[in-house]
């Protein structure tokens, strides 16, 4: 027993170090990853535009004119509200515009009805709800009408969701598999996001999770060594970048901490 917290005293050490020498630029890493994949998709949406209006055309059988609006919506709300994000202007506005995208993409693109994808997507809102948080300080404006036990409650709800939206993710990547080293894995993985989930050990538990998930990144969906024409290459290429931006989550957990609504806070009233 004295091993194990003597293992975990120290790991808890590397990561607090770990947050000393970033804590300047650490949060930037995290919103640069968090808006990559509306950032990308956005770009995408340029390039492939007749692809794109002739897909939701055939598919919502709604005319070349309406699947065009949709389309640059969908394009313009995307890469103005990451350069909303990264300049740090109209945060909130940001967030809720593509909180929007993700919600019209759900229904658009029959994610809805595709478990992998919905979890991803929900993990994906959880990130921006995280962002959310960081952006507003205490809860005002648009949580002036909502009872709260403290000034902070609307931000500390907000982080809890995020976490919790974010492990979505991470139910994905679990294969339920007899192999010894999957099980391994699966063990670990569901430790790991319970932890992060709960907001015990958090910010360790996040920076772990980062590591990992950014290692099956590269491993899963390294889209640059499939040729650009083949359909796969656009599916892995969606697939990474939506990794990074709940990687971008986790590192905003680490930045900020879990928050109000944890184990992590509790237990300094013990």
């Amino acid at each position: 027993m004295s091993v194990w917290s003597d293992v975990m005293g120290t790991a808890e050490d590397l990561a607090d170090q770990f947050l000393r020498v970033t804590k300047r630029f650490l949060p930037h890493v995290a919103h640069l990853c968090l808006i990559s994949t509306f950032l990308e998709d956005g770009i995408r949406m340029w390039f492939q535009w007749n692809e794109q209006c002739d897909y939701i055309s055939i598919t919502w059988n709604c005319g070349n004119f309406l699947a065009a609006i949709f389309v640059l919506l969908n394009m313009v709300g995307q890469l103005g509200g990451c350069i909303l994000v990264l300049s740090r202007k109209f945060v909130p506005y940001a967030c809720c515009g593509l909180f929007i995208l993700i919600a019209m993409q759900t229904i658009a693109y029959s994610i809805l009805w595709d478990i992998k994808f919905l979890m991803r997507n929900l993990a994906l809102g959880g990130g921006l709800l995280l962002l959310l948080a960081e952006s507003r300080s205490e809860g005002k404006t648009m949580f002036a009408g909502v009872p709260t036990m403290d000034t902070n409650s609307p931000r500390q709800y907000m982080q809890l969701g995020g976490r919790v939206l974010l492990v979505l993710m991470f139910m994905t990547l679990l294969h339920f598999s007899l192999n010894a080293l999957m099980i391994l894995q699966d063990i670990v993985g569901t430790t790991l996001i319970i932890l992060v989930a709960i907001g015990f050990k958090t910010k360790l538990a996040a920076l772990t999770l980062v590591i990992w998930l950014f290692a099956l990144n590269l491993i899963q969906n390294p889209f640059w060594s499939v040729p650009v024409y083949k359909p796969m290459h656009d599916f892995l290429k969606y697939d990474f970048f939506q990794t990074m931006s709940v990687i971008g989550g986790l590192l905003l957990v680490v930045a900020l901490g879990p928050g109000g609504v944890s184990m992590d806070e509790h237990k300094k009233k013990w």
